[in-house]
């Protein structure tokens, strides 16, 4: 992919990710995709699984946002470094991270994501 071409994905793929919409988000992934992520370091595999995570996911987490930082083509998709800032409670977290995103006529077959848990753990367990 053309770096131009990442970044109008990503400006349709990131915002689904907001607002509590797993029926939007699902419809960039392949039905046989793979999404790994921490909580799922084995990965989830097939449309299904991955939309029963993504439902849970989205709902614990409605009012979080994404933005692109940086984008790196790669010959089967693209990385994308990103920011996000996610809403725990009283407080809000930043936290940055990266994806490695394969596409496969014009889905997401791969998705890797990586980050760091702790600071949205540590403030997960404040009362």
């Amino acid at each position: 992919m053309k770096r131009e071409e990442i970044l109008e994905f990503c400006g349709r793929w990131l915002p689904a990710w907001e607002g509590n919409k797993p029926d939007d988000l699902i419809e960039f992934y392949s039905d046989d995709a793979l999404y790994i992520d921490p909580a799922n370091k084995k990965g989830l595999k097939g449309r299904d699984r991955i939309f029963a995570y993504f439902k849970k996911l989205l709902s614990a987490n409605p009012s979080w946002k994404w933005e692109a930082i940086q984008v790196f083509p790669t010959d089967l998709g693209f990385v994308a470094k990103w920011k996000a800032t996610i809403p725990i409670g009283a407080e809000t977290i930043t936290e940055y991270g990266m994806d490695i995103v394969e596409i496969e006529r014009g889905k997401i077959a791969r998705n890797e994501v990586y980050f760091d848990l702790s600071q949205i753990l540590e403030a997960l367990r404040k009362p």
